[in-house]
């Protein structure tokens, strides 16, 4: 079973309550789901601490998304618990702070992830916030089992990628359609914040979710050259 899981969490420092933030008139974080809903797979599962359950839990609903609660700073055991309730065999993880995924670079690292049985996988390259990571579930509970750092708890999948001695990885250079590190697309400041609505705004009367990466990576050097 393939799992888009989403971790997200109120209590921002830099942006308190960003992922509940007005984006043309429906939340950050739903705007995210409806992203994420382009990427093929089994199940959808938003998962976030338990003092984030009750504003998420109608938005999820709402975008055909479960819900999970587990550990609020331990991002990775709240994984690995996603992972054993739902028996997940491939996790494509996801962060609530980026509206702009790229749903089409995404299902295509998925798909090499898969076919080469890689143990992790991602994009180099990629705007800021474009990308997710497609992980095998036992190596991510492996790492699980065995990182000790908080760093590496509350971030998820450093542990995997930074010990190619425990994993296969698979971390090639985004293809160019793809490729423009340099544009920011997360939300994770107030500057963020606006540049997003504007962005979205342009977006959403193209149709955004008929748009993919190349058309967000045009779009978005029109608006801010």
């Amino acid at each position: 079973m393939i799992a888009i899981v989403l971790q997200a969490r109120l209590d921002s420092t830099r942006l308190p309550g960003k992922a509940l933030l007005p984006l043309e008139g429906k939340p950050v974080i739903f705007r995210v789901m409806e992203a994420l809903n382009q990427i093929p797979a089994d199940i959808r599962i938003l998962a976030c601490p338990e003092d984030s359950l009750s504003d998420f839990s109608p938005l999820a609903e709402k975008a055909n998304f479960k819900i999970f609660a587990g550990p609020k700073d331990d991002v990775l055991e709240r994984y690995c618990k996603v992972i054993r309730n739902y028996s997940i065999k491939r996790v494509i993880r996801a962060t609530g702070d980026n509206p702009f995924v790229f749903s089409d670079a995404a299902t295509a690292i998925n798909a090499e992830a898969s076919a080469l049985e890689a143990d992790y996988a991602g994009y180099l390259g990629l705007p800021v916030g474009a990308g997710v990571e497609s992980v095998c579930a036992k190596a991510l509970v492996r790492a699980g089992e065995l990182a000790e750092a908080a760093y590496d708890r509350e971030h998820v999948c450093p542990y995997l990628y930074t010990h190619n001695e425990l994993f296969a990885l698979h971390r090639p250079l985004a293809p160019l359609r793809w490729k423009a590190p340099s544009i920011r697309l997360t939300i994770d400041t107030s500057e963020d914040y606006e540049r997003a609505k504007e962005l979205f705004s342009a977006l959403n009367r193209l149709d955004i979710e008929r748009y993919r990466g190349p058309e967000i990576i045009k779009k978005y050097t029109e608006l801010f050259p």
